[in-house]
């Protein structure tokens, strides 16, 4: 007598048949987290140091040598990157059916466009900006280019920590590639990386991303200087964006010092009310200090 399967128990069988068999009694694949154009993650236990991490093995619909050497490059790129802000690489290999895996840190948290789908404060915007600026800013001066920055290659962590993801399309500066190839996603990436011009995509295409990510960031009344600085930093001409990630950061920093920022010339009116912000404490005493000194007046009298 046969009994049907149920639903349940199908998907299942069909998570476990899945599951990529790591030829290491160190790692224990338990179940898979996503999926990429390239690879797919899983959450597996580290056996002999008692941890969880995460491992991302090249997917089996990649058939191209070209992708397996892709994801051993992204290892090698994280591995030189040891930066808080960007995922540490543990351990690489091969999978008893021929793909190549590395195993990695896992990050407990929430992509940026989750993180931020409801609206962020201004000013935890900003830092979440800020710490995003720094990790991508010690790639550049390691010479790594990222190419696919955008909200969903964001993680948040639970305690406020913000990591760059998915380096699967990055590369070296001095790298040369084929012309005509188009890296990215559609809103985040530069005119130039749109276009294929892949001997025109550098550090600036990284900024144009963050520029956008930026513009993603901010709410709709976001004061004028700031608009100015994401407008800045995705401009389409590369010439007039920042020049660097660091020359980006420091506006910012301008702007949260109430200071000029060079992304927005000021009017006689913008400066008057930017240095009213800044010395906004000092004033409000002065101001107390009169009012309190025409009221006494106005008693005596």
């Amino acid at each position: 007598m046969t009994h049907p399967v149920s639903d349940a128990a199908l998907r299942h069988l069909q998570t476990v048949v899945d599951l990529p068999a790591v030829p290491s009694d160190q790692y224990e694949v338990q179940e898979m987290l996503g999926r990429g154009g390239m690879g797919t993650v899983y959450r597996a236990r580290d056996r002999e140091l008692d941890r969880l991490v995460a491992i991302k093995v090249l997917g089996f619909h990649v058939t191209t040598a070209d992708q397996g050497e892709r994801l051993i490059r992204e290892a090698r790129i994280l591995a030189r990157l040891e930066h808080p802000g960007i995922v540490p690489v543990h351990d690489v290999g091969v999978t008893a059916d021929g793909r190549p895996y590395y195993v990695m840190k896992l990050v407990n948290g929430r992509n940026l466009d989750e993180y931020a789908r409801d609206g962020l404060p201004l000013g935890a915007a900003l830092q979440v900006f800020e710490r995003l600026c720094d990790a991508v800013a010690f790639a550049h001066a390691h010479e790594v280019i990222h190419r696919d920055l955008k909200p969903g290659n964001i993680m948040v962590g639970a305690f406020g920590e913000v990591l760059v993801m998915d380096w699967g399309v990055a590369k070296f500066a001095e790298t040369a590639e084929p012309p005509g190839t188009v890296l990215g996603t559609p809103g985040y990436m530069s005119p130039e990386q749109a276009r294929g011009e892949v001997a025109q995509t550098d550090r600036r295409s990284d900024v144009f991303s963050l520029g956008a990510i930026l513009g993603f960031l901010l709410p709709s009344a976001a004061p004028a200087p700031l608009l100015a600085i994401s407008r800045k930093a995705a401009a389409a001409d590369p010439a007039d964006r920042y020049q660097t990630v660091a020359a980006l950061a420091e506006d910012l920093s301008r702007f949260r010092a109430a200071q000029a920022v060079i992304a927005y010339p000021e009017n006689l009116f913008d400066r008057a009310r930017r240095v009213a912000w800044k010395y906004r404490v000092p004033l409000a005493l002065v101001l107390a200090y009169v009012f309190m000194r025409m009221v006494l007046l106005l008693v005596r009298g």
